[in-house]
């Protein structure tokens, strides 16, 4: 709820993913799966999905096999570490996302090329990653970014990367403008740093802080997504392999 990042990507994943999920049975790749959490929202929002998810983190995939361990039983999930660099997919899938992950990449180019064999004749990548306005969120804090191949992209770039693997760009698109940027500083980076500084001693000052902020900050996550933003903080970018 506090990540508007999470907004925009389920917002697209209902507006495309509908339409596939009319079909009996689709195949949707999570490349860079973290803790699952687009997960939980793909299988309960489509009932003819079936989701592979990969990650590089041993820990993560065990942790998500435990929590989604009615629906792995079922076929509906499946978990497997690689690298994606390594994915070696041929036209299995419909669909692909990549969240936040393409920016810890050095090779970045390569993984969607990937995803490009991975994907069917006329599936759908979808990508967000900070942008090269990123830097205005970390104000000068390195632990925001210190794990980042570069800074994040700009429209221009990843719609020239897209296009460079043969993928066509759909809608490429700034997040974090203005009012979501307020909204992240006031929701999420100040608070993590507040308990950075003070541990434990933190927990009931910010539950009566979000008493106040929550609603603001939700209102402008929500103004945000109605904004055409000249620039934000964040980018996402949805393509389609040409269908044969």
């Amino acid at each position: 709820m506090f990540f508007l990042r999470s907004w925009y990507v389920r917002k697209i994943l209902k507006q495309y993913g509908s339409k596939l999920d009319l079909r009996d049975r689709w195949r949707l790749l999570d490349a860079g799966s973290g803790f699952g959490q687009y997960d939980r929202f793909i299988l309960k929002q489509f009932s003819n999905v079936e989701v592979k998810s990969v990650d590089v983190k041993t820990d993560y995939l065990n942790d998500s096999r435990q929590y989604f361990i009615d629906e792995v039983q079922a076929g509906r999930i499946c978990f497997e570490e690689m690298d994606l660099l390594d994915l070696d997919f041929d036209r299995d899938f419909s669909f692909a996302i990549c969240i936040d992950v393409l920016e810890h990449i050095e090779e970045d180019e390569q993984v969607m090329e990937n995803v490009y064999r991975a994907l069917r004749p006329g599936g759908y990548f979808l990508m967000h990653s900070p942008s090269i306005y990123s830097e205005e969120d970390a104000g000068g804090d390195e632990t925001f970014v210190d794990e980042h191949a570069r800074i994040g992209y700009s429209k221009k770039d990843i719609q020239q990367k897209l296009e460079g693997t043969g993928l066509q760009p759909v809608e490429v698109a700034y997040t974090y403008g203005s009012k979501g940027h307020l909204a992240w500083e006031l929701l999420v980076k100040h608070p993590m740093l507040w308990m950075n500084k003070i541990k434990l001693w933190a927990l009931p000052i910010m539950a009566i802080y979000y008493i106040f902020t929550l609603p603001v900050g939700l209102i402008l996550m929500k103004l945000d997504m109605r904004d055409d933003n000249e620039k934000g903080t964040g980018v996402y970018a949805l393509a389609q392999k040409r269908k044969e």
